[in-house]
């Protein structure tokens, strides 16, 4: 392994490692906020969002995150709806964690005894004030190993952005291989920086999921 070869490439994975890190985080963000409004429609029952919610988690969920870019990247051009291979990114990683976090905050949602909720609606409060004071943090506190699977998840994902020409950190460590074939130190700075990103993700995640356990059951 050549010292000399992987300093010179470090500035390149440094750039990758920050175009990964913008799209997964934006990604994530947009996967978060569909599947807290997707899991709320479902908890209210509302018919047809309900149904509408069954078909798309069943189509992302049974669906690779590279046939989903392919589409939106190669065929959406082609209906004249052209969007930049970063939008692409972040719709693609949103739309398809969009549909695990559905599910995962649903499971949450549902696991609260439905008492609670009762209890506090004789106790004159409203329904939305309920959703949000009483059922809703507990459900974050269920669903709390959950979502941070899935955001390691969608991190992870995000290794597949190289096939629509994405300066990631897998299209930067092909790019280096095809140019130079220096095919060892380059797959070592592309472990090493997948590492950089997705370690303190799981460590604050396992520290995250013990507090929560901690505030729920107390000492």
């Amino acid at each position: 392994m050549d010292l000399n070869v992987l300093k010179s490439y470090i500035p390149l994975y440094n750039e990758a490692l920050l175009l990964t890190v913008k799209i997964g985080l934006l990604g994530i963000l947009t996967a978060f906020v569909i599947g807290l409004s997707g899991a709320a429609a479902i908890y209210f029952r509302i018919p047809v969002i309900r149904k509408i919610l069954s078909i798309y988690i069943e189509l992302f969920r049974n669906t690779p995150l590279l046939v989903q870019l392919f589409f939106i990247y190669f065929a959406l051009p082609k209906l004249g709806i052209r969007i930049s291979a970063e939008l692409c990114g972040v719709m693609g990683l949103g739309l398809i964690g969009g549909a695990y976090m559905i599910e995962t905050m649903r499971s949450g949602l549902e696991s609260i005894a439905k008492v609670q909720s009762e209890s506090a609606l004789s106790l004159g409060l409203t329904e939305g004030q309920v959703f949000l004071n009483i059922i809703l943090p507990q459900a974050f506190s269920v669903s709390m190993p959950g979502i941070m699977a899935n955001v390691i998840f969608l991190l992870k994902e995000t290794s597949v952005f190289s096939t629509i020409s994405l300066m990631d950190l897998m299209f930067t460590a092909k790019d280096l291989i095809g140019m130079y074939a220096k095919t060892i130190e380059c797959l070592f700075l592309l472990v090493i920086y997948y590492l950089v990103m997705l370690l303190p993700v799981s460590i604050l995640g396992s520290i995250i999921e013990r507090r929560v356990r901690f505030a729920e059951f107390g000492d």
